[in-house]
């Protein structure tokens, strides 16, 4: 790459022949947005490079077009560019306006980009990426549109592009796909018809249908029909579904809920229709999984970690074209999520290290002023490439689970502890004497047991505090027990993980790591799917639950007990 640091592109061009601006394949440009003092240093109306020849000059005020023209008088006569400006740029009069139909009317732009707004630091206005392309610009019948303003995550105070976003733009582009609300092909006509005005909701209408309230169904109840048809993605998998929840209730155009309404999640999560909807999606998950599992057991040091998620990723949305209501990009996003948090890191090391990485434990350290010390037990522990539960979970289930009732009784004695003290802890209660600030200690305990372990006017005192004592003693050994247990199961890990043949570790990180966690994410998309029509018709449900005529009779109820109640005490409201 040359890089070249310059006052102005526009009044001191430096890539620059023979006097003129050097030409190139390939232009990408991110110009200031309406940079007010492009003008500076040049004057546009005698440009030396014919840069606004048969175009237009910019308004003084608004540099946008000029880096446009700019990058079209660098581009070779094959060349193709892609520039990013402010939406303005797409809809903006006077002489903006015709500088746009000069450059429509050469055929010289392929496509727009419509981005989300607050992108970019510095301003929160929208943008747009602009393709231009001079090859067989002088046959080109339209501009080919993606409106995808609506694809964004929230981070922080600004928007971001999610891997899924900028995939779907691609995938859009690259195939020229004509998608419903978000890309199309418009021809020269159309947009000629509307003044070269290339304002995107012009021609892409990205409006979500409106919630509309039914007035009758507020009026006379039951739930509007157009609202369940609109469902009608979930009805073509779950079709028996539909006739579980709602039934016809008399009235042309509305039916009612069949089931109570804290019923109708449990219904959806439990139908059968949406357990082999599951089993559908896992079945077309396990071919991706069955083929990339063999692909990434045999990576090596010739794997570039960029190609090796470039080809699983492809392969998942090939896979996932044919899957019904879910979207493939969602599924998508979880793969390339888990990557970034993951898979990446542990590629690297396989391709540089080799999978030899996977016997290897760290001893994590701790600073302590300003030494750095060894942590102790499994929790100083950390494989390199294999997580210290995941061996654990495969080889001592059986060592965990007891550690785990060790764990649960220690839990339990804390709790009964803490019972006696609630109940025998007040100001005359049998624990009085032993509390202090708040807390009982062992030897307090002991020492007050033999104070009174002679005396039969302190009996109930102490019976509470012998098993007070009984509580500590347990939770001593229990402790004990923990500590045994856990340096116990440490060994065995440390034993464990050099003795790892490599099937074994390669079936922990493919299968039992990376794939078990990607199986586990796609399954929770399914499930979010489930709960977000559950969510959708109980408030359908809730929503026209109490017709007019039952709100009004309620009412006229309840001031007649009221009008009741205020004449026994001697007003009359009449």
């Amino acid at each position: 790459a040359v890089i070249k640091k310059g006052q102005s592109t526009l009044s001191s061009p430096l890539f620059v022949e023979h006097s003129a601006l050097k030409t190139f394949d390939y232009v990408v440009a991110n110009p200031p947005f309406s940079y007010k003092s492009w003008r500076n240093g040049f004057d546009p109306e005698h440009d030396q490079f014919g840069r606004f020849d048969g175009f237009g000059i910019p308004p003084k005020k608004s540099g946008d077009f000029a880096f446009l023209l700019h990058i079209l008088k660098s581009l070779k006569s094959t060349g193709t560019g892609a520039v990013i400006l402010p939406h303005g740029v797409l809809f903006r009069g006077n002489a903006e306006a015709e500088i746009r139909k000069n450059i429509i009317e050469r055929g010289y732009i392929k496509g727009i980009i419509g981005l989300p707004a607050n992108l970019f630091y510095g301003t929160g206005i929208p943008a747009c990426i602009i393709v231009l392309d001079k090859a067989g610009a002088s046959d080109r019948r339209g501009i080919f549109m993606i409106d995808a303003s609506k694809g964004f995550v929230k981070d922080g105070n600004k928007n971001r592009l999610r891997e899924q976003d900028n995939r779907k733009v691609i995938d859009t582009w690259s195939g020229k796909l004509e998608i419903p609300k978000y890309s199309r092909f418009v021809g020269n006509d159309e947009i000629k018809k509307n003044e070269y005005n290339l304002n995107l909701p012009r021609y892409i209408d990205t409006q979500e249908p409106e919630d509309i309230q039914d007035i009758e169904a507020h009026l006379k109840g039951g739930i509007p029909d157009a609202d369940i048809t609109a469902l009608s993605a979930y009805w073509d998998i779950c079709s028996t579904l539909k006739h579980s929840l709602f039934k016809a209730n008399g009235r042309k155009g509305y039916s009612e809920v069949m089931i109570a309404h804290d019923e109708i999640k449990k219904t959806i999560l439990t139908h059968s229709e949406f357990d082999v909807f599951r089993q559908q999606v896992l079945a077309t998950f396990g071919k991706w999984q069955g083929t990339s599992t063999t692909f990434l057991k045999a990576l090596g040091s010739t794997n570039h970690p960029k190609a090796v998620i470039q080809k699983i990723a492809d392969d998942l949305l090939s896979v996932c074209a044919g899957l019904k209501l879910v979207d493939k990009y969602d599924i998508y996003q979880h793969l390339m999520n888990y990557w970034d948090e993951v898979m990446q890191d542990d590629t690297h090391i396989i391709t540089v290290d080799g999978w030899k990485s996977g016997n290897e434990v760290i001893r994590l350290q701790k600073e302590n002023k300003g030494k750095k010390k060894d942590v102790e037990g499994l929790v100083g522990l950390e494989g390199k490439l294999i997580p210290i539960s995941l061996v654990i979970k495969t080889y001592f289930a059986k060592e965990q689970k007891a550690l785990d009732e060790l764990n649960t009784t220690l839990e339990q004695i804390g709790v009964d502890m803490d019972s006696l003290k609630d109940e025998h802890g007040g100001e005359d209660g049998l624990l009085s004497e032993v509390i202090d600030n708040d807390k009982i200690s062992k030897a307090s305990v002991q020492k007050r047991i033999k104070e009174i372990k002679n005396s039969k006017d302190d009996a109930d005192e102490l019976a509470i505090l012998e098993k007070y004592l009984a509580l500590f003693d347990k939770e001593t050994d229990t402790k004990k027990a923990i500590k045994d247990a856990e340096k116990d199961l440490e060994k065995k890990v440390l034993v464990k993980y050099p003795a790892l043949t490599l099937e074994e570790i390669k079936t922990l990180v493919v299968d039992r790591k990376w794939m078990d966690e990607m199986s586990a994410r796609v399954l929770g998309e399914v499930d979010r799917l489930s709960h977000t029509l559950a969510g959708r018709v109980k408030e359908l449900a809730e929503r026209y639950a109490e017709p007019m005529a039952e709100v009004t009779k309620e009412v006229q109820t309840l001031t007649e007990k009221v009008e009741g109640h205020l004449s026994k005490m001697g007003f009359d409201l009449k």
